[in-house]
């Protein structure tokens, strides 16, 4: 069986906000990192989850229905879920997929960690 070329670590900001690095390739042999990073991430609850794609190698449809999930288990909890790192090919996917209407995306760390904060 494949093994997932992708790691994520997570670090919290403040009380308010954790970030997701995500390092390598979003496909569905991400998933299991995704969820314990976002597992992890998530105690205690943030009010708002920031993906770091500043090192992403590769994402295919898979990894975009990956985010979808973690999307959805985020607005269930009533958190938000913002991104930064993307590059333009990247950014031109969220564009047609309108995931960037959903999931916010800033151009750093700081922009990303200030609208988590408002």
């Amino acid at each position: 069986m494949p093994q997932a070329n992708v790691k994520m670590t997570v670090r919290r900001i403040n009380d308010s906000i954790s970030v997701i690095d995500i390092q390598g390739d979003v496909s569905a042999f991400a998933e299991h990192a995704l969820m314990d990073a976002y597992t992890q991430a998530n105690t205690p609850p943030p009010r708002a989850f920031i993906l770091n794609f500043t090192n992403l190698e590769y994402m295919n449809s898979s990894g975009i229905g990956l985010l979808v999930t973690l999307l959805i288990r985020v607005n269930r909890q009533k958190q938000r879920l913002l991104a930064y790192g993307l590059s333009e090919h990247y950014q031109h996917i969220f564009e047609l997929t309108r995931l960037n209407e959903a999931i916010s995306i800033y151009n750093s760390e700081a922009e990303a960690i200030a609208a988590g904060m408002a």
